[in-house]
């Protein structure tokens, strides 16, 4: 499984792992999945893991532990996932290849035919 994390994604995300360290069940890591829905059929989700599931792959990115759930892994291979700060918008950026189209806002995207049906942007 081919996933990688540009220096200031981990940075990022190594921020929000050691926030979770203050609390009682700090996070093991960062799970990358991919869900129905957005305005092109598919939506990138991050999400702190503090019980990886037992299908989860692992790939080590520097310091941050990246579990990928094993059902979004063929959309996932080859993804690139930045940081990008701006005047209007800041967060996570996906470069996926295996994207045919992506939307306007770059939140969702398609990959061929078998993607979900969209629903339109609000």
């Amino acid at each position: 499984m081919s996933l990688l994390l540009t220096e200031i994604a981990e940075l990022r995300l190594r921020a929000f792992l050691q926030a979770s360290y203050k609390s009682e069940n700090p996070a093991q890591g960062i799970r990358v999945s991919v869900e129905d829905g957005g305005c092109s059929g598919y939506q990138y989700a991050l999400n702190l893991v503090h019980d990886p599931e037992p299908a989860d792959l692992l790939v080590q990115q520097g310091r941050v532990a990246v579990y990928i759930d094993s059902q979004s892994a063929p959309l996932l291979e080859g993804v690139v996932i930045d940081y990008v700060e701006g005047l209007t918008q800041s967060g996570f950026k996906f470069s996926n290849p295996n994207a045919t189209e992506s939307c306007g806002c770059g939140q969702s995207f398609r990959a061929g035919d078998c993607s979900p049906t969209g629903v339109p942007c609000s």
